[in-house]
């Protein structure tokens, strides 16, 4: 087993430093730009609470698409297949 920044990994697993700005390898970015571009783009609002029901709408819709979730969140390059 090898050590980084006090935390033991074990032998098998390769830790890759990431820089320090990288929204293309942060899954939750891919939900915003889900959210924006289906979801929020063709609405004006005309006040705070027609903004926060449209989130809450749109936020909601994505939370009940397990499989869209899974999509916006996969990484290939990250995945292990046993």
């Amino acid at each position: 087993m090898s050590r980084r920044v006090g935390i033991t990994v074990p032998s098998n697993i390769v830790l890759v430093p990431l820089p320090p700005y990288a929204p293309e390898l942060n899954s939750m970015e891919n939900v915003w730009e889900y959210l924006r571009g289906n979801k929020l783009t063709t609405g004006i609002w005309d006040s705070y609470d027609e903004i926060l029901e449209a989130c809450t709408t749109a936020w909601n819709c994505l939370i009940d698409d397990p499989d869209r979730i899974r999509s916006l969140g996969s990484r290939g390059w990250a995945t292990v297949n046993v």
